[in-house]
């Protein structure tokens, strides 16, 4: 029977290539020159450190450029609350979402069966496997996930005959 898998998934070393090129822009930038602005990396944790919230939005912005140029969606990145440290130094914490929660699961199961296509749609585990009799179907029922979500970025795997 024809299934593929509805998931959300980021490639880690693309991630950690683009902080590496982040910090190395960082670091020949004439406008932060004398400035402890960086950004660290632990798995899908990034710190975003600057003097003042200027700089940390250009530093933001160097870092979603760079992933967007590794093919990483942008979408996945969530933004923490700002931090106070030491001085008048800041601090922010992004997080790069990775698999599906089980609201946007049960929210796109629900949208696949209005949408009264011939297909059956079940959570596993972080993804949305949908199973049909035709690949036809199969691919109505992509185009009616990619219309409906548009603020979480997502993948379609193991498409298979």
């Amino acid at each position: 029977m024809p299934s593929f898998d509805i998931v959300s998934e980021v490639d880690k070393q693309e991630v950690r290539n683009a902080v590496d090129q982040v910090n190395k822009e960082i670091s020949t930038r004439f406008d932060f020159k004398g400035s402890d602005a960086r950004v660290e990396q632990t798995e899908l944790q990034l710190t975003v450190f600057a003097d003042d919230d200027f700089k940390l939005e250009q530093i933001l912005d160097i870092l979603r450029t760079k992933l967007t140029k590794r093919a990483i969606d942008v979408r996945c990145l969530e933004k923490g609350q700002i931090e106070k440290i030491s001085g008048n130094k800041i601090k922010q914490q992004v997080t790069v979402k990775t698999g599906l929660d089980t609201e946007l699961a049960k929210k796109i199961i629900r949208n696949i069966k209005d949408s009264k296509l011939k297909v059956q749609a079940s959570i596993q585990g972080e993804a949305v496997r949908v199973t049909g009799v035709k690949k036809d179907v199969l691919q109505e029922a992509i185009q009616c996930v990619r219309k409906m979500v548009i603020d979480f970025p997502l993948q379609f795997q193991n498409f298979r005959d």
